[in-house]
């Protein structure tokens, strides 16, 4: 009797493997083979391709394909309001992903799903503060700053935001976002105007008002541009002397590229880039997952060895070193590096996601005088 028992415990235990396997293989075979992150192009799209996609592919078998973004909320409203939801992941600017959060356009992402730093510190110890939100898991410290082209200057060469906006001392022309986004607070900068006081004085008629004359001394002297990669073309092509621009890429441009550029970190404007899920996806557990993936410490200081943006986790930044292909030493190229800070404008995230439309209002305005 025992041996018949044995006997049929050993049969079940076969058939409970042999389901769990079946059930497996079909739970893979239902994976989706895509997912789609709506991301900023370039050398930074690139950098993600190699720290986050193709290692996600290799471990989970599932391709990556991306879409191309500049920025803003409307194009995530017209997206959602087609009713047909093609994106899943999708790489914003913190104040960006705030505003799409408060208009339901973003679904929650529960912080569980975030690794521990390699010590084992909680994430919520190891994320930089405001990092962890329940419709973004911010991801990148970046900066916009101003750069100009070494050949137009041969002699004196600017030096800070006041510089940028002397056509007399430093002629040619400069390249703009085409967008309210850093322009304001320049302008200011460039009339002396304390950092700490730019957004309590943007918040009235007056601030407005003396930013728009200042813009409007160079006005005729602005070429706009709205793809991140832009301002490298309008540099090295001579279009422009001088442009503001993301300074990921003008690092890239000069390390990988030998670009003649230099950055003025006088009045950089530090900001965040976040992680996000768009609402209405059929992927949200996938696309979480992916979140999961990108945000591990070792994969976040992977990208910070190939394009200069800071991670926005404490074990991430201890692990940044040189870059994976010019051997350059990454750290004294971030836009936190103390030598870049004495000047540095840190993005009122809270107040452009108030302000979204004034803005938009205002520089459609001041466009059409």
């Amino acid at each position: 009797m025992k041996r018949r028992s044995r006997a049929i415990r050993a049969l079940m235990i076969i058939g409970l493997l042999a389901l769990s396997a079946l059930l497996q293989a079909q739970g893979q075979s239902e994976r989706p083979e895509v997912l789609t992150v709506v991301t900023w192009g370039g050398a930074y799209e690139d950098s993600q391709r190699r720290a986050y996609f193709e290692p996600f592919t290799e471990a989970t078998g599932i391709e990556i394909e991306t879409v191309h973004y500049d920025g803003g909320v409307k194009v995530l409203r017209e997206h959602v309001a087609s009713g047909e939801i093609e994106w899943d992941v999708i790489d914003m600017i913190q104040s960006d992903a705030s505003t799409a959060c408060d208009d339901g356009l973003l679904e929650s992402i529960d912080p569980q799903i975030l690794a521990p730093a390699p010590d084992g510190t909680p994430p919520q110890e190891d994320f930089m503060e405001g990092a962890i939100h329940r419709c973004f898991i911010t991801q990148i410290v970046f900066s916009t700053v101003i750069a100009f082209d070494n050949r137009a200057f041969p002699g004196v060469k600017p030096d800070s935001v006041e510089d940028f906006f002397d056509l007399e001392a430093f002629p040619g022309k400069r390249g703009l976002r085409k967008s309210p986004t850093g322009l304001l607070e320049w302008a200011l900068l460039s009339l002396a105007v304390p950092r700490e006081q730019l957004y309590d004085l943007l918040s009235t008629r007056r601030g407005l008002e003396l930013a728009s004359g200042r813009l409007d001394d160079i006005r005729e002297a602005i070429i706009w541009w709205t793809r991140g990669d832009e301002p490298v073309e309008l540099l090295t092509s001579g279009q422009a002397a001088m442009a503001t621009g993301y300074n990921g890429r003008f690092f890239h441009a000069r390390a990988m590229e030998g670009a003649p550029i230099s950055v003025i970190w006088d009045g950089q404007l530090i900001g965040f880039n976040s992680w996000t899920i768009l609402r209405g996806t059929a992927q949200a557990d996938l696309a979480a997952e992916f979140i999961a993936f990108a945000t591990r410490a070792e994969n976040m200081a992977a990208q910070a060895n190939l394009i200069s943006y800071g991670p926005a986790r404490k074990s991430a930044q201890r692990r940044v070193g040189l870059h994976t292909d010019a051997g350059v030493p990454m750290r004294p190229y971030l836009p936190t590096a103390p030598s870049h800070m004495d000047n540095a404008v840190v993005r009122d995230h809270h107040w452009y996601s108030q302000t979204d439309g004034l803005r938009e209002q205002w520089f459609r305005e001041w466009l059409e005088r």
